[in-house]
């Protein structure tokens, strides 16, 4: 995908101010990694008296298929080969518009320290996009860009093929705007109108969209003739969404015709009282959810496997059910934290009676560990390389054996819904995979069946139709009848057929199964 932005200037107001306001260098090629791809932005001429900015994104088709999982645009589930055949990495669309907020996020804000006076100027600008999907034509083209102030918009259609000019056009114009507007206002309409143009983005539309779109059409879009047709298709006809946006608007349009505030227009509420629900986060949603498991099972006497900073070893003390709770982590960096977190030199007696933290490595085997009811593993497992989860596994299923176990793992699907997140990276950085929820289930049910242990699993967080949750949890009870010692599960550890490669790396031989019970 492909975008230029040209101006002009004169000697006292030379056109290289461009850089400034875009807060890139005219003299250096610069290069981002964006969400599905690699972003580049070069000045092809950089003078007095003209500069021009490009903006090259080079699209990963594969990383955009495999974190799309073959849905939107060209990916259907039933279109295997338009998942790879399509026009992503080349035309213009959402995937160039998520480009901007991350290469030019100051100069869509409206910020230059370096010369702020220049932000609020009318600068003679041309923007260039030579491949842009249109639904609905130049017509609709000239419909969008006209009102906003633009002294041309040359929308140009291409054919389908030259040589064939009877075959008619395309869906695809070559855009070229010329007018003098304030920068910031031309990169926010680009912003928005190139997905609306295109009609299909390429992430999942979450109900913060509607705040992204009216801070980008701040001073355009609740005057627009087309407003209606930008806010759904920006939205992608999530009709709900559209309703909320078209109500925040029609506030704003009557606020402006009064010359009066939003908040002034929009007073029914008092703003002492907080009536709106806010998101609660994802790490607080997981310790809801797992201590929900241990209270459902019963549990009193709970391991914290891989504590970290004790924000689980925190919530379980503040329910006086859980009368024994060990913590155990391998940093001592991490536990010094927990220890001030919870106060321990500050805790009282019968308080501190019930919290243990201990340093210990989760892949060796541990007597002390043995007879709790339950033990967590949260968000424990994608940090350790797989060839060493058949130790953790035997340590905890086949030596240790609480009636339960708890393990949370990311759910690498539902990475394609943060738009931010770069193609092909995981959450974290010190993750070594993250798992598919088909994978983790294999996993799962073959530890289960290697130990003695029945396991369901449980949605942690919105649980998207498409792509599952963003964590999932797997809930291990331990068969009734079986020998507490495990000694069967632990000669069986490890085994594995062939399968995927994020289960089969995993695979211990009885040998290595008698060094790690013998440790």
């Amino acid at each position: 995908m492909f975008l230029t932005i040209s101006t002009t200037g004169t000697p006292e107001r030379p056109a290289t101010d461009l850089g400034f306001l875009l807060h890139k260098h005219p003299e250096k090629a610069q290069t981002f990694s964006t969400s599905h791809g690699t972003a580049h932005v070069f000045y092809p001429e950089a003078s007095v008296e003209r500069c021009t900015a490009a903006l090259l994104l080079e699209v990963d088709p594969v990383a955009l298929v495999r974190r799309g999982k073959g849905k939107g645009r060209g990916g259907a589930p039933d279109a295997a080969l338009a998942q790879y055949v399509n026009d992503r990495p080349y035309a213009a669309s959402s995937l160039l518009s998520v480009a901007m907020t991350t290469v030019f996020k100051s100069a869509l804000n409206g910020v230059c320290r370096a010369m702020p006076e220049r932000v609020q100027e009318l600068l003679p600008l041309r923007i260039e996009v030579p491949a842009l999907p249109a639904r609905g034509g130049v017509e609709l083209v000239e419909k969008l860009f006209g009102p906003l102030g633009w002294r041309s918009v040359d929308a140009v259609a291409v054919p389908l093929d030259g040589k064939f000019p009877e075959w008619g056009d395309s869906r695809y114009v070559r855009l070229a705007l010329e007018g003098e507007l304030r920068l910031a206002d031309a990169l926010r309409q680009l912003y928005v109108l190139l997905p609306v143009l295109d009609d299909a983005k390429h992430y999942w539309v979450a109900p913060d969209e509607v705040d992204k779109l009216l801070r980008a059409g701040e001073g355009w879009l609740a005057e627009h003739p087309e407003q209606r047709l930008i806010t759904s298709r920006y939205l992608s006809r999530r009709w709900g969404l559209t309703r909320q946006a078209m109500e925040r608007l029609e506030l704003v349009r009557l606020a402006e015709s009064d010359d009066l505030e939003v908040e002034s227009v929009d007073n029914a509420v008092d703003e002492t009282t907080d009536t709106e629900e806010k998101p609660v986060p994802l790490a607080e949603q997981r310790r809801a959810a797992i201590l929900e498991a241990l209270r459902a099972a019963g549990a009193s006497r709970v391991l914290d496997l891989g504590c970290g900073q004790g924000q689980l070893v925190q919530a379980l003390l503040k329910d006086v059910r859980f009368t024994e709770i060990v913590g155990v982590d391998v940093s001592m960096r991490a536990l010094t934290i927990a220890s001030r977190r919870l106060k321990l030199d500050r805790m009282g007696e019968r308080q501190a009676g019930r919290v243990t933290l201990r340093q210990g490595a989760l892949t060796y085997t541990d007597k002390q560990l043995k007879g709790y009811d339950a033990a967590v593993l949260s968000e424990v497992i994608e940090h350790l390389d797989l060839p060493r989860l058949p130790a953790l596994e035997y340590a905890v299923f086949g030596s240790a054996r609480p009636q339960t176990v708890l393990v949370t793992t990311p759910n690498v699907e539902y990475n394609v819904r943060w738009e931010t997140l770069p193609a092909g990276h995981v959450r974290h950085g010190d993750h070594r995979f993250e798992w598919t929820r088909e994978e983790f289930r294999s996993w799962a049910r073959q530890v289960s069946e290697r130990h003695g242990y029945g396991v369901a699993f449980v949605p942690v967080g919105p649980d998207d139709p498409e792509v599952g949750p963003p964590t999932q949890m797997a809930v291990f009870t331990r068969s009734a009848g079986k020998d507490a010692t495990g000694e069967k599960a632990g000669a069986e550890t490890g085994r594995m057929t062939d399968g995927k490669a994020g289960t089969e790396t995993g695979r211990m031989t009885d040998e290595k199964t008698k060094e790690a019970k013998a440790a």
